[in-house]
């Protein structure tokens, strides 16, 4: 880098370089401001989004306690405006525990089934299990076993052994059944099943 001996030829060497590389530089900066406010525009929108979809959801949760009309049309607005947000797989499955409760197994079964896809890690095992005691009270016994083996979350292994153990009751395979229980037991299942060990008792 050139060292200059005086004032004169360091003014000389900025007004240079400004000229040359001055448009640049402003354009720069104005290009950098630019996608900083843009990103904090878009962030605070997506902000607002989230807002307007959970008073949305609330709004559903508010007319599932009411007529089950009332309810489908709800979900129906609430999937045409927010669609995208998380809110709209748990919609879903609202609409599925008012078919349960309205005897519609039959369309608590479609809604289920095609919910889960979408469901999280966390949502998804109290999904399948919910699907599967669906498929159970239609007698749909062996798609209500293979529905319950999706589920590997040792977190809900007591939940998906018992079911499994009353499914195979229900299809006379009472060893079967007797191990499955069991297995539940192992599993820390009595803790939350207190019939749990009744059921067991009940085989010996």
């Amino acid at each position: 880098m050139d060292i200059y001996s005086t004032e004169e030829q360091q003014v000389e060497a900025i007004k240079r370089f400004w000229k040359e590389y001055g448009t640049s530089i402003i354009g720069g900066a104005v290009l950098g401001l630019g996608g900083l406010f843009g990103w904090n525009t878009y962030q605070d929108y997506q902000q607002g989004q989230r807002e307007a979809a959970s008073a949305a959801y609330s709004q559903v949760v508010e007319q599932a306690g009411q007529s089950r009309d009332l309810l489908d049309t709800a979900v129906a607005q609430f999937k045409a405006e927010h669609g995208d947000s998380g809110y709209s797989a748990l919609s879903q499955l609202l609409l599925a525990r008012a078919a349960v409760e309205a005897g519609d197994l039959a369309k608590a079964e479609t809604l289920l089934t095609d919910v889960l896809p979408s469901l999280d890690s966390a949502t998804a095992p109290l999904a399948t299990l919910r699907l599967a005691r669906v498929q159970m009270a239609q007698d749909k016994l062996d798609a209500a076993q293979a529905t319950l083996e999706k589920i590997t979350n040792s977190a809900f292994a007591a939940q998906r052994d018992e079911l499994k153990g009353d499914i195979l009751v229900a299809k006379g395979e009472l060893e079967a059944a007797r191990a499955a229980y069991q297995s539940a037991m192992d599993a820390g299942g009595a803790q939350t099943s207190p019939a749990l060990q009744m059921k067991l008792d009940d085989l010996a």
